[in-house]
């Protein structure tokens, strides 16, 4: 039989839920880095940290516009009427383009006000792993960039440092957040140490959660199984066939066993009545020959029964005796049917 068709997945202009909080956020921190770009001219080190960070941003934001173009319920209408063309070029290195980021804002508030708070911390909850997924991320992020202007705010002009640039900070950050631990760059003042043991904490924590989540993604049930099972039923008529072509065969022999058993039940029956039968015809010719022979019991009782037994209405011992021949004559005829 024909393979059932798989099922369409519906397209929605909501996305995961968690995933858009994360986009929201990533925006606002990137509407706050142009702020901070154009406050802190004078600061070299701060305009490094924070072009990386704008880069970062570019590239992620350019993902989500091909991602939300090609799941879009109407890419042009995506296009052209919902912004995207701002998103678009708000993902571009250029930094003329980047106040555009705040049209990706309105829409993500857009939606989430749609769904509802309540329903959107029902949400949340119900899909932990992905919101616990880019709240890490997030929190990633966060600890790449505030982690980075801190810790060279501590350590630049520590003595002994060894991480006095924008470039050392961002690389001790990195390679802090991935627990690889090269050592060439490391803190030397107590509260340096204390800010990279928080990013330690938080870095075992984004890549534990991220292993967990790709075993549970590629090792768990995933829904590319449904068509399997879809198959599997598609199988099963076949063997309905199978079992409908071999039903009449199964259907001839239950229908001769049955036969066989009412044949049984039948010369079973018969032979209790006649039994019975016999049993009162034996009772009957007893009677029969105390009624016939009075004065060869000279008992008083004997002859009182012979008497009772002689008023017995001949009819009734009539319809007995033939009731018990017809018994005689239906279990002979059965046995001769059921005989070799």
């Amino acid at each position: 039989m024909a393979r059932s068709a798989k099922p369409k997945k519906v397209r929605s202009e909501l996305k995961n839920t968690a995933y858009e909080i994360f986009i929201g956020v990533l925006s606002i921190l990137s509407i706050l880095n142009l702020v901070l770009v154009y406050v802190f001219r004078s600061d070299p080190s701060l305009q490094t940290v924070l072009s990386v960070m704008n880069g970062l941003f570019s590239v992620i934001f350019l993902i989500d516009f091909i991602y939300r173009i090609f799941t879009a319920p109407s890419a042009s209408r995506y296009f052209f009427r919902d912004f995207g063309w701002a998103d678009l070029l708000a993902s571009l290195p250029f930094a003329e383009f980047k106040i555009l980021r705040i049209f990706r804002l309105m829409r993500v508030y857009r939606l989430l006000r749609k769904l509802g708070v309540r329903s959107l911390v029902r949400t949340l909850v119900k899909d932990r792993a992905n919101s616990a997924l880019m709240t890490l991320l997030l929190m990633g992020i966060l600890v790449l960039q505030f982690g980075s202007i801190t810790m060279l705010a501590i350590e630049e002009h520590a003595e002994g440092s060894n991480i006095t640039t924008a470039s050392d900070a961002l690389w001790y950050t990195i390679v802090t957040i991935a627990t690889v631990g090269y050592g060439d760059t490391f803190p030397v003042t107590n509260l340096g140490r204390l800010l990279g043991s928080m990013i330690i904490i938080v870095g075992v924590g984004i890549f534990g959660t991220f292993t967990g989540y790709l075993a549970n993604l590629f090792l768990g049930p995933s829904k590319a199984d449904a068509p399997a099972d879809g198959e599997g039923d598609a199988a099963a008529p076949a063997a309905g066939e199978t079992s409908a072509a071999a039903a009449p065969a199964a259907g001839e022999t239950s229908a001769a066993a049955a036969g066989a058993d009412a044949a049984a039940a039948t010369l079973a029956d018969a032979a209790s009545r006649g039994v019975a039968a016999g049993a009162v015809a034996g009772a009957v010719a007893k009677g029969a020959g105390a009624a016939a022979d009075p004065a060869a019991d000279a008992d008083a009782d004997a002859v009182a029964k012979a008497d009772a037994v002689a008023g017995v209405d001949a009819a009734r011992l009539q319809a007995l005796l033939e009731q018990s021949e017809a018994t005689n004559a239906e279990i002979r005829r059965l046995l001769a049917q059921s005989g070799p």
